[in-house]
């Protein structure tokens, strides 16, 4: 009798929920109801409910459309501009005081612009092959640009003429079944993006392509186009929401918007996704939005406590509320997020739950995943026909053949040409260093930016960074009453902490960079915040602003006087932030170029693999490289202190996408493997 091998085949995970998701709803369940404990009036009441998917609406609908972009192994760091952008626009073409249009045509205007967004995206990632970090980033600045252009720093608004609009404003307001009707459209976006990405060609196109894109190519799938059509959704998503935003606030602001990528990102990968493409779920980035929203409103939330006051030899009880202190949200958005990648590597694949259950029980453990890494990994190496012409050519054309000539050069044109214009300013001493002055901030971050980028890392955390380092300083000196020395060193041991948990968590932990910086960003911002209550500290000491003042300044304070003459003019308009940082350009300028660490840095950006097989430690490479970046940061958080003789919590605000775009203009490359001190400095 022959025999004949049966298996039994189980049913394929269904893809538009699991565990993940199941998971989330728990974590929501217990969040909601720690806020009914805490505030039983409010949570325990329908209309929280009601208020928190309000609330939700908007970013969860682009959450929806980015899920696409980063199953697709792509970024759009361009959503938050697209969203206020288009909320101006719309204000701009329908307000009285403006062109007057009509709603129709308003609106219709401004889905065409999303449109016209996500395809510029798509083109310059797809067609033009420009990564798109970059590509979404810099149409992230350009539309910020345009916002604050349309509506010169001022609100726009237009609450008489939409009165006349019923349908379209309504959008805003609450429906006869009691819910706003944000939430409706946010529940059909939903469905639909759910629907597609698990259940339709579009989907298993974008899952391919996000997996593995050479194969998907090979099976006949046009990438090009998956991707181009992802960028598309996301872009429409999010003028979707800024017109939401448009119909529920009846006018806009400048700041509509702002960093509003970050927040939908963080909740995309708290939704299950995976930036490396492959991975990812519409419901799970719904309800990751949902957690983000649910999280800061229970941590916002004050607790009534009594409180014994002694006045006198009376003690009087009074009622009280206890909340956390400002800056919570952030630091627990940025542990959730951090945990929530470590999840998948180290608790699902390993089977942890399962392992541990059988061990209880006795019996062998379940077989583990087998464990892969991205899909393709992108290698670059120094053979491309730019540095074979560098290597052939001689005098001036060697330079020309530089990355980083075309930012050196376009950076003493521009100076060349202020000093046709204005030879009175630019030719004045004071006004030269007063530009230098002013430019030592993103100058530091950049410089320590400069060697992780090279070294195929990325790091979002810098201004985030130079943030806790100041309020670290400024705490120490206002509240505690340190002195100058051990207020710096304080800042420099915050710094460099939010720098080691990055290097930890990046190389130990084997975390994409980008993730385990964007968790540090919001830890840090919060932390920083949470320092000095949201509030802005200032009055201490003569002798810490001194790290910011000019050099004539420190020797008066030290009574000594320089002779009329040149030596004094220097002194009066040098400043000390100014030569600390071209010492610090000078040392990792040298070190980068021309020493043996920076070549490892080099080679550990350019082929990580290669450059491990030739006997490079690339762990200690990427270590190194993430604590300089943090400890550029710190110095710039601890002078800006100093030079504004206080600290204000939005200090170091979007300098990490100024610093990471000066390092891309000035050669750097975000693949790795390329990138000077010089000519991040004059991207700068």
């Amino acid at each position: 009798m022959a025999l004949t091998a049966t298996t039994s085949l189980g049913r394929a995970p269904s893809q538009i929920v699991g565990g993940w998701e199941v998971g989330l709803v728990a974590l929501l369940l217990l969040l909601y109801l720690g806020g009914a404990l805490v505030n039983p009036a409010f949570f325990g009441s329908t209309g929280a409910f009601h208020s928190l998917l309000r609330d939700t609406s908007r970013v969860a609908i682009i959450a929806v459309g980015v899920t696409f972009v980063i199953v697709n192994k792509d970024l759009d760091l361009s959503v938050g501009s697209t969203y206020g952008l288009v909320a101006v626009v719309f204000a701009r073409l329908f307000a009285p005081n403006f062109l007057d249009l009509g709603v129709v045509t308003s609106a219709i205007l401004c889905l065409l612009l999303g449109t016209l967004i996500g395809l510029i995206n798509g083109v310059l990632v797809t067609i033009l092959k420009v990564p798109a970090f970059i590509a979404t980033l810099t149409v992230l600045f350009i539309g910020r640009g345009f916002v604050l252009a349309l509506t010169h720093g001022q609100a726009i608004y237009y609450p008489a003429k939409a009165t006349g609009y019923p349908g379209f404003f309504h959008l805003g307001e609450t429906n006869l079944l009691g819910f706003n009707n944000q939430i409706v459209i946010f529940l059909v976006v939903a469905v639909i993006g759910a629907y597609v990405l698990a259940k339709t060609r579009w989907g298993y196109e974008t899952f391919a392509t996000g997996g593995n894109e050479q194969a998907a190519s090979y099976a006949g799938i046009p990438t090009n186009w998956v991707r181009i059509r992802a960028f598309l959704i996301s872009s429409l998503c999010a003028a979707l929401a800024g017109l939401m935003s448009a119909a529920q606030d009846k006018g806009v602001t400048p700041l509509y918007g702002v960093s509003g990528e970050l927040t939908v990102i963080a909740a995309v990968i708290i939704g299950g996704a995976s930036i490396l493409g492959g991975r990812g779920r519409v419901a799970g980035s719904c309800l990751g939005a949902l957690l983000v929203v649910l999280l800061d409103k229970v941590l916002r939330e004050g607790w009534p406590i009594t409180r014994i006051i002694k006045i006198g030899d009376e003690e009087i009880t009074v009622n009280a509320v206890f909340s956390l202190p400002v800056g919570a949200v952030p630091v627990f958005l940025g542990l959730l997020l951090v945990v929530a990648v470590l999840i998948e590597p180290y608790l699902i694949r390993r089977q942890v739950a399962g392992r541990l259950w059988a061990w209880l029980r006795g019996r062998p453990p379940p077989p583990a995943y087998e464990i892969g890494g991205i899909a393709i990994e992108g290698v670059q190496t120094k053979g491309a026909m730019a540095t074979d012409m560098a290597l052939s050519a001689t005098g001036f054309g060697k330079f020309l053949a530089r990355r980083d000539a075309l930012a050196i050069i376009l950076t003493a044109l521009l100076w060349l040409t202020g000093l046709a214009l204005r030879p009175d300013y630019w030719w004045n001493l004071s006004n030269s260093f007063a530009i230098l002055l002013n430019y030592t901030e993103l100058a530091l971050i950049t410089i320590g930016l400069t060697y992780v980028i090279a070294a195929g890392d990325i790091d979002l955390s810098v201004g985030a960074v130079l943030a806790l380092a100041g309020s670290t300083a400024a705490y120490f000196l206002k509240v505690l009453g340190a002195d100058p020395v051990t207020a710096v060193a304080m800042g420099l041991l915050a710094g460099m902490c939010a720098g080691l948990v990055n290097a930890i968590v990046t190389v130990g932990f084997k975390l994409p960079a980008f993730i385990a910086t964007l968790g540090m960003f919001y830890i840090a911002r919060g932390l920083a915040a949470w320092f000095v209550a949201g509030q802005q500290l200032t009055g201490w000491p003569e002798g810490y602003n001194l790290l910011g003042r000019k050099v004539n300044d420190i020797l008066l304070h030290y009574r000594i006087s320089l002779p009329d003459g040149l030596l004094r003019s220097i002194a009066e308009v040098v400043s000390v932030q100014t030569i600390w940082m071209l010492l610090v350009a000078l040392i990792a300028g040298v070190v980068l170029a021309y020493m043996p660490f920076g070549q490892k840095v080099y080679a550990t950006g350019g082929n990580i693999r290669a450059a491990a097989y030739a006997g490079i430690n690339t762990n200690q490479v990427r270590f190194f490289a993430l604590m300089l970046a943090a400890l550029c940061a710190t110095m710039a958080g601890i002078i800006n202190v100093a030079y504004f003789r206080s600290f204000n919590p939005v200090a170091g605000q979007f300098r990490e996408l100024d610093a990471i775009a000066s390092v891309i203009i000035g050669g750097g490359s975000i693949f790795g493997g390329y990138g000077t001190v010089i000519g991040a400095l004059a991207g700068a």
